[in-house]
């Protein structure tokens, strides 16, 4: 979180109005800035007439050119005055969209890590990066340009028609009847604007997901003979993009210089009964100062009426962005790191009756009972989708239970999220390995060595040989790695992570028996005062486990390994399969 301004500020994230309460202060000095910058605009138009005319009076004897210089001089001052005025609104408009695009990216980000899996796996990945990225810079833009041209346009325009109507109000009325037929113009392309910008986010969204895939699918498609499929494909998303994006961008940039066509049709009329009313002839008697400043002020009026038009078109195309990230702004959660949990000795675990099942299925584990105590490993085996991993995952809040477990004197479901992290370290199936160094994807952003739990899960050696040690990058998703070190990399990171207790998730089906051997020796001295509960469908450890828990057919069997093998069939055959050299893969 940026210092200064806190997220948790941001009231109603849904609305866009929140965002510009929140930059309060650099609005108002926009909108004082802003008001004197274009109020100073008619100077401009009024003194070109003074100009002009003080330059006729020299030319028939009736000024000396001392007054010239002195108009002059006095017009540069007044003219540097405005610019001034026009670059303190423009700093502040710029501070104003930075702030509001670093408000909505972490609005945005907080929304996506506070998301549960369910709702993560909803989302499409190319689509989220496409929102947290293009719709965003797309939405402040289209923010920003609102805000300039409130006063750029709007205050302006009203200022000029003024100056207009003080010279004279029937020609004013007459030139200006073209400028309302650019804004119909414009209003009447909002349908296609937004149609086709909501059509280019998708593709955008489609042609992200297809990089990501080619990219981190390369090895796949190489080693299949696939990657001329594949490149074919992102070459069809690639097109399909830019067909898009002219689309999208064609009708919002290309008619600017028809607005200012039929803006700019008044002037002809300005001329025209201008003339006459130099002349003497018209509906009301001017001289050539008030002609020219009249002909300056309507096409300074006309062009900035043009840019209105356009106005409109970025504003709609802002609303299709908003639209797309709007469901993902929701409510700032801010990080709960209040714990009452007393580390100073290690807690039991009970648990009592429960049961499993995903939401919307059936129920895949029914009561469910076994206790652990610090130094005890528990192995967890069963069937192929017999519920192991399940189980697993309810320690972490993955998976709802009902039932009672209690780590210590704490029912597990009553945890806050960062309790339940300071208090279990999870393995799973997947390494989920960042694209960065060994070293870092263990630590995880301590700092503390990480040589202890390498040599836990013999991986020492191996990094050591390498050109770059622990720093050696992992590549995306952990390509760079074997299978076997992968999976001792996120081991090593959960260990060095460890809480009180340990829910190694199939751990060691990726190393060889020797290896898993070795780290089951290093992981019981490890572990010592630790509770650790060892999934795992390979059975070669359990005669050295303190106590199985067996899952068949939905329940749950608690007892030693001895015992299971006297008394229970189905765990048995299991064992025995595997000691004759057949082996099962959850």
């Amino acid at each position: 979180m940026s210092q200064g301004r806190p997220i948790k500020n941001v009231t109603n994230p849904d609305r866009i109005g929140s965002y510009f309460r929140l930059e309060a202060g650099p609005l108002l000095l926009v909108t004082v800035s802003g008001l004197l910058y274009n109020l100073g605009m008619l100077a401009g138009p009024y003194f070109e007439g003074q100009l002009v005319q003080r330059l006729f009076d020299i030319i028939n004897g009736n000024k000396t050119f001392a007054s010239m210089v002195t108009l002059a001089l006095t017009y540069l001052a007044v003219i540097l005055i405005v610019q001034v005025m026009r670059a303190i609104k423009r700093f502040y408009v710029r501070r104003f969209a930075n702030n509001t695009s670093r408000n909505m990216r972490h609005m945005l980000y907080n929304s996506l890590v506070n998301m549960s899996k369910v709702e993560l796996e909803q989302e499409d990945l190319g689509a989220v990066m496409t929102k947290a990225i293009a719709d965003v810079d797309a939405c402040v833009e289209g923010m920003r340009k609102f805000t300039t041209e409130i006063f750029d346009t709007g205050v302006v325009l009203v200022a000029y028609l003024g100056l207009l109507f003080f010279y004279d109000w029937r020609l004013a009325m007459l030139a200006s009847l073209f400028t309302p037929l650019a804004y119909l113009i414009a209003g009447g392309l909002k349908t296609r604007i937004t149609r086709y910008n909501a059509e280019y986010k998708k593709s955008a969204g489609r042609l992200n997901n297809a990089t990501m895939d080619r990219i981190s699918n390369a090895v796949t498609y190489r080693i299949y003979g696939r990657e001329q499929n594949r490149d074919q494909a992102y070459e069809a998303h690639l097109q399909d993009y830019e067909q898009r994006a002219v689309l999208a961008n064609l009708w919002e940039n290309t008619m600017q210089p028809l607005y200012n066509i039929i803006s700019m049709c008044g002037a002809v009329l300005v001329i025209y009964f201008g003339a006459r009313n130099v002349q003497g002839s018209g509906w009301t008697s001017w001289d050539i100062a008030a002609f020219t400043t009249f002909l300056s002020a309507f096409t300074k009026m006309a062009l900035k009426s043009s840019k209105a038009a356009k106005l409109f078109n970025a504003v709609q195309k802002a609303q299709v962005s908003w639209q797309r990230i709007k469901p993902l702004m929701k409510a700032y959660v801010v990080p709960n790191t209040n714990t009452t949990l007393d580390f100073s000795r290690p807690p039991q675990l009970e648990v009592t009756d429960v049961s499993l099942r995903w939401p919307g299925s059936t129920w895949s584990l029914n009561a469910i009972s076994f206790s652990a105590a610090p130094g005890q490993i528990i192995g967890v085996t069963g069937a192929v989708a017999g519920g192991k991993s399940t189980l697993g995952k309810a320690f972490i809040g993955e998976v709802p239970y009902q039932g009672s477990i209690r780590v210590g004197d704490r029912e597990l479901s009553e945890l806050s999220a960062y309790e339940r992290s300071r208090l279990i370290a999870y393995l799973g199936h997947e390494p989920e390995l960042m694209s960065c160094s060994i070293a870092e994807n263990i630590r995880l952003g301590k700092q503390e060595s990480i040589a202890a739990v390498l040599e836990t899960v013999c991986l020492d050696q191996e990094i050591a040989q390498m050109p770059q040690g622990a720093a050696t990058s992992v590549g995306s998703g952990g390509i760079r790695l074997s299978g076997g070190q992968q999976a001792r990399t996120a081991l090593a990171r959960t260990l060095y992570n460890a809480g009180p207790i340990l829910i190694l998730d199939d751990p060691f089906s990726a190393v060889d028996r020797r290896t898993e051997q070795a780290i089951f020796r290093n992981l019981r001295r490890l572990a010592k005062g630790k509770i650790v509960l060892l999934i795992s469908h390979r059975l070669y450890l359990f005669p050295d486990l303190d106590r199985v828990l067996f899952l068949d057919n939905g329940s749950g069997i608690f007892s030693t390994h001895a015992a299971l093998l006297k008394e229970n069939n189905a765990y048995a055959r299991l064992y025995r399969a595997q000691m004759a050299g057949g082996e099962q893969h959850d």
